[in-house]
């Protein structure tokens, strides 16, 4: 990416792996612990795949005074169009209020648009009023979405991942994987999908994607992660990001199946509570998780068209 535009008080720019300690810094002194291995993580993802992640920098006296991160979406949560999911934002204390906050904003969508992504999407607790306040100056709404979550319990249909075999997903499910994708888009995506895999793989804590397997074939997938830091929440959350069963084996249990293990294996790992986001009309979806204790979040979704 181009250098970004100087100004005569602060300097925009990409993140660099060098600003590692800068970034914790200002994120312990807002939220008040260390993150250190979330934003590891994404400062290594970027680095493997620099045209899925947008992360930007501001400094002010010749120190890194904020910084954005954003990863791209296509597929997820149901998505039909490209745009950015904004991960982490923070300026230091002793920073704010000098326009640094907007500006990095500004800059944000600006790279966005120039790589084609039509809206940024995030969350925010309804308590978090600093945000809230700033999400709605920067223009963004509410989206027509819904955040639901329930607790990481191996308490739902515990009969139903006795039907399917259901394991870890491997990279050489991709060609089920795209098969699943193209039966519901009628596009071939496979390159996207591919990247997506390979995240879900790596770009994790802990490695919770799932395939279920039929007569030899994948019927069906959840892509989700652990993070332990998206959207400065400091407790241990999954996210599912996408789910994906066969057309041809609708209706016969394959999304229940995925979820009871999922479940399952995140109790195992600790984690307290799982999230995801559903569109507005996704009725089968919205079906799905309700089915499986899914409930409204106290977390709102927004977006910025561009």
């Amino acid at each position: 990416m181009s250098s970004l535009p100087l100004t005569r008080r602060f300097d925009l720019r990409p993140l660099a792996a060098r600003d590692l300690p800068s970034v914790i810094e200002i994120d312990a002194a807002l939220g008040g612990r260390p993150r250190r291995a979330y934003f590891e993580r994404r400062l290594a993802a970027a680095a493997r795949d620099p045209a899925r992640h947008l992360q930007l920098g501001v400094e002010a006296g010749g120190r890194l005074a904020g910084y954005m991160l954003g990863r791209t979406l296509e597929g997820e949560f149901g998505r039909t169009e490209p745009e950015v999911r904004l991960e982490a934002f923070g300026v230091a204390a002793t920073a704010q209020r000098q326009g640094l906050g907007q500006a990095l904003a500004a800059a944000f969508e600006d790279q966005a648009l120039k790589r084609g992504l039509h809206g940024i999407r995030t969350t925010a607790r309804w308590r978090e009023h600093a945000l809230l306040g700033f999400l709605d100056r920067a223009g963004y709404g509410l989206e027509r979405a819904h955040v639901l979550d329930r607790p990481a319990k191996p308490d739902f249909d515990p009969e139903a991942r006795d039907t399917y075999e259901v394991a870890l997903l491997q990279e050489s499910d991709l060609a089920g994987v795209a098969r699943i994708d193209r039966r519901h888009t009628g596009r071939d995506r496979r390159g996207f999908l591919c990247s997506m895999v390979r995240e879900a793989l790596a770009d994790s804590a802990v490695r919770v994607s799932l395939a279920a397997r039929a007569d030899g074939d994948i019927a069906g997938y959840v892509m989700a992660r652990v993070d332990y830091g998206d959207y400065g929440r400091s407790e241990p959350v999954a996210v599912i990001d996408t789910v994906g069963v066969d057309p041809l084996r609708l209706h016969q249990g394959v999304g229940k199946a995925l979820l009871s293990q999922l479940f399952m294996n995140l109790a195992g790992l600790g984690v307290e509570r799982v999230e995801t986001v559903v569109e507005s009309g996704k009725l089968d979806l919205m079906g799905l998780f309700c089915s499986a204790g899914f409930a409204p979040s106290e977390r709102l979704s927004f977006v910025k068209k561009l």
